[in-house]
This record gives C-alpha cells, sequence and structure tokens, in this order.
C-alpha cells in the first residue's frame, strides 16, 4: 500500500529556504514516495537529489527506508546527499559543485 503523502521532516522548510537563499532552485517531491528523494535542486548548474532527515534525531532515526535504499541503489544520475540541516544542504552542494569543476 503507497501513502498518497509523503512524510516531511521538520527541518527541511528551513532547508529549502537556505538553498533558495544562495540562488539554488528547489522543487519538493516528498509526496512522489516510492523511495524518491524530497528535493530536487538546481545548484549553479548542477543538478542535484536530496533526501531530508532531521539531524536533531538521534543516528539510528534518520536511517535511510528500504525504499529510500533501493532507489539510492538504482539511481544512476547525478548525486542524491543525505543531508540532515540547512549548513550541511549548502556545504554538500558545494562540495558536489566543486567536485565536478
Amino acid at each position: 500500500m503507497t501513502r498518497k503523502y509523503g512524510r516531511v521532516d521538520t527541518n527541511q522548510r528551513r532547508i529549502v529556504l537556505a538553498l533558495r537563499q544562495v540562488g539554488a532552485s528547489v522543487a519538493t517531491l516528498s509526496d512522489a514516495g516510492a523511495g524518491v528523494p524530497d528535493l530536487l535542486v538546481g545548484y549553479r548548474g548542477l543538478t542535484l537529489l536530496m533526501e531530508v532527515k532531521d539531524g536533531s534525531k538521534p543516528p539510528s532515526q534518520r536511517k535511510l527506508t528500504k525504499d529510500q535504499e533501493q532507489w539510492h541503489g538504482r539511481w544512476r544520475g547525478g548525486p542524491c546527499l543525505v543531508v540532515i540541516s540547512a549548513e550541511d544542504a549548502l556545504m554538500q552542494a558545494q562540495t558536489a559543485w566543486r567536485k565536478r569543476c
């Protein structure tokens, strides 16, 4: 049975706002379900996927679900990052961009 709407971590809004403040375009994919990452991010000509986890929770509660693990394992496109905060999302986006250059 699939959910109609995906769960959204409490920090996702802050992450989206921080990414947009640095000029990134962000589309929310949280409702896609089936393990699809939460965010589609365009950053300095690079397309990134981001799975948002709540950094205030213990690591055991930040693990990817089985659907997410399977989706990540099948993905053959650009980076699919797991982020836990706005600062983490910005740092990982910048790191991915630097590696590309």
